[in-house]
């Protein structure tokens, strides 16, 4: 089928992946029993399994993962002697978290100014319609053997499918590996990520005293935590916003797709007048530098608040960690830091928590090749490469476990989509594009090897 026809094919389902991404973003599969009911998980992975099996897959089924989730698996068998392509997708999507902050009902699909706004509809339930559309545009004109894996506890970072790959290798053993959960830089730009930040999360504990103190009849001599809390946290930034770990590569440059700062301040909704961090590029700050964030910070809130000197305070600090560096000891170089910056002979404990490998992936193959080529011919641009910030660990999991496989990183997901973020968003085209995309490269590469 030549591209002119696919295209008309996709556009022709893009009404129908509209209503059934609707029908996915009604159902808040939250992976978090203490905030959703499981029910609406099982009814999104029935919904996913419901939907390839009407596509020809086989051996569907909704397999248990260590953490309780749902992985959704199945197969469809291509021509004898085709490489194999695994397609991974996941249906559980992050909390609404306020839901005042929504323009639209997060859990219903709502068109405004031509994007469809929800929780999920890009991340990742977009990408489910994406492979759908697809597979429906192709009909039987498939080159290759498919298999399907869907999971979910993506955003849970509880590592259900992780588990669940090495132990079930054979069964999700594959040529190429598509992880749609990425994106391009913008709409209407075509790119692969070829890099993953890994992270290194602690949770560090300050005490100065055994009981909260009077400010005015103890304040001065006596040693305030949330204060020595405050001094430790400054050291992980310079004055001009570079991270400052010792023993990490805080100038690192990305030689990939740059990322122009007027586009980033525009994507990320910056203040006017306030500056962006560190003296590198946007794309050297996300994609080749480590980022210290603090997550939260325990301590007395300002409403409610008293006249005390604080003799406890806490804060949760997310190292992002670039390729290049391991994960483990960029937590060590983190821990070690807030230990010695510790001011007053203050007692200091720092708790570990999850910690990720980055991930780079491999651009020579055969794969990366027709599917970057698609990518531009579907587009009608050049495609291009580029980082992402945040992780999937479950990238290291595949690498590790089929190490001969190509693993290659897609999806509707750019930066307006605001993803994690109050008032999620698709833009159609993106979906009807990597559609279109996936179609060109399911229909081609099994011969082109």
């Amino acid at each position: 089928m030549d591209t002119s026809a696919l295209r008309e094919k996709v556009a022709a389902l893009m009404p129908r992946a509209k209503s059934e991404l609707a029908e996915l973003v009604a159902m808040k599969s939250v992976a978090d029993a203490r905030q959703f009911p499981p029910e609406e998980c099982q009814k999104a992975a029935e919904w996913v399994r419901d939907r390839f099996a009407e596509l020809g897959f086989t051996g569907m089924r909704l397999a248990e993962t260590s953490d309780g989730s749902l992985a959704v698996y199945g197969e469809r068998p291509g021509p004898k002697g085709a490489p194999t392509v695994l397609l991974y997708a996941h249906y559980d999507v992050q909390p609404p978290l306020d839901d005042s902050a929504w323009r639209t009902p997060p859990f219903e699909l709502t068109e405004v100014d031509g994007r469809w706004f929800g929780r999920g509809t890009a991340d990742c339930k977009g990408n489910i319609l994406m492979h759908l559309t697809a597979l429906r545009a192709l009909g039987d004109d498939v080159a290759v053997n498919l298999k399907l894996i869907v999971e979910g506890s993506e955003e849970q970072g509880t590592g259900g499918l992780e588990d669940f790959v090495p132990r079930n290798a054979d069964l999700l053993r594959a040529d190429t590996i598509l992880v749609c959960d990425t994106g391009g830089a913008a709409v209407g730009v075509p790119a692969v990520t070829i890099s993953l930040r890994g992270l290194a999360n602690v949770v560090v504990t300050v005490e100065t005293a055994a009981t909260e103190l009077h400010s005015g009849m103890f304040g001065g001599p006596a040693p305030d935590a949330l204060a020595a809390l405050i001094r430790m946290l400054g050291t992980l930034r310079d004055e001009n916003g570079n991270t400052t770990v010792s023993g990490l590569d805080n100038a690192a440059k990305w030689n990939g797709q740059s990322y122009d700062a007027g586009r980033f301040r525009s994507d990320a909704g910056v203040a006017d007048g306030v500056s962006l961090l560190g003296d590198g590029t946007p794309s050297d700050m996300l994609w080749a530098r480590p980022a210290a964030t603090v997550l939260g910070i325990d301590c007395p809130p300002v409403v409610g608040s008293a006249a005390a000197i604080q003799p406890k305070a806490a804060a949760r600090i997310n190292l992002r960690v670039p390729p290049g560096t391991d994960a483990g000891k960029a937590q060590d170089a983190l821990v070690a830091q807030l230990e010695q910056a510790a001011p007053w002979g203050a007692k200091v404990t720092v708790e570990r928590e999850s910690s990720g490998q980055p991930f780079r992936a491999a651009t020579a193959g055969a794969a990366f090749t027709a599917l970057t080529e698609a990518m531009s011919e579907a587009y009608g641009t050049p495609c291009t490469t580029l980082g992402q910030g945040g992780s999937i660990p479950l990238c290291n999991v595949f690498a590790d476990t089929y190490p001969e496989a190509e693993i290659v990183l897609i999806g509707v997901e750019e930066p307006q989509c605001l993803i994690h973020a109050p008032n999620e968003s698709v833009d159609p085209s993106e979906i009807a594009n990597m559609a279109l995309s996936e179609a060109l490269f399911l229909s081609r590469f099994g011969g082109s090897r």
